[in-house]
């Protein structure tokens, strides 16, 4: 049986889905976007937006009572590939050894034309 997760601590979802799903000993999110779920502000660099969704993230993982060190897979969506430094700099304050595994790619367009989108599984 699935159950879903939310938080007010991470952006409402803006469409037909749940924050999070939690199934058979994982937690499924869907892309967090770095969206300040107090204010719905965005913040205006990518260091500033990562931080944000990373947050965000973090506070949803949370939620589901679980701890960022338990996130075994992430895929991050960032819209300029030129930012993917600065991208990893903001991650490696996240996430600790063992990392978990990663995809990355360069997309045209994210939801509220924001810099990057992160999801993420977690093993309970």
């Amino acid at each position: 049986m699935s159950k879903v997760i939310s938080t007010d601590k991470a952006p409402a979802a803006i469409g037909p889905y749940s924050q999070a799903i939690e199934t058979d000993g994982f937690v499924f999110t869907s892309g967090v976007i770095p969206v300040n779920p107090a204010t719905g502000e965005i913040p205006v660099t990518v260091e500033e937006q990562a931080n944000q969704a990373f947050s965000n993230l973090r506070n949803l993982i949370e939620a589901s009572g679980n701890s960022i060190s338990q996130v075994i897979k992430t895929t991050v969506f960032i819209k300029e590939m030129n930012d993917f430094g600065k991208i990893n700099e903001i991650y490696a304050q996240y996430f600790s050894e063992p990392f978990p595994a990663r995809s990355c790619v360069e997309v045209a367009r994210l939801p509220k034309d924001v810099l990057l989108e992160i999801e993420a599984i977690v093993k309970k």
